[in-house]
């Protein structure tokens, strides 16, 4: 009588199947795609460029209150479009819990000076004391310019 031997070593499969993977991470490529636009929270400005830019980290972070004017002169508290007479107002009740904190104007290179010079009047009537003006930094030789 003989002994049956079965070699099972044969039949393994070694190579990686890399096609649930892709699968998977190009799900996840879709998703980062489509919900990356929805996290920014700025409206579109082409802001002033200066030599001597301060760095103002704390406009970004998710709690700055933010006043952008565009180029033809619309007003945004975040990213709602407020009328300039309203701005004052809805400022000052944005701030009912958090007295002194800065309020940061993003306008845009080409807006008006006027709208922009009531914004910050707005603002400042709302009782807020501390206001940034958020620009860019130029890029280049500030030597040759």
């Amino acid at each position: 009588m003989g002994i049956a031997k079965r070699d099972l070593s044969k039949a393994v499969n070694s190579n990686i199947n890399v096609t649930p993977m892709v699968d998977v991470m190009l799900v996840l490529l879709i998703i980062f795609m489509v919900i990356t636009p929805m996290l920014q929270n700025k409206v579109a400005i082409d802001m002033a460029k200066v030599a001597n830019a301060v760095n103002m980290p704390d406009a970004d972070k998710e709690d700055a209150i933010v006043v952008a004017i565009t180029r033809d002169g619309s007003v945004y508290l975040g990213q709602n479009r407020v009328a300039l007479e309203q701005l004052g107002g809805m400022v000052r009740d944005r701030l009912s819990d958090k007295p002194g904190k800065t309020i940061y104007v993003r306008a845009d290179a080409r807006a008006q000076f006027r709208t922009v010079e009531d914004a910050i009047d707005a603002v400042r009537t709302a009782g807020v004391d501390d206001v940034g003006l958020l620009t860019q930094r130029k890029e280049g030789n500030l030597a040759g310019q």
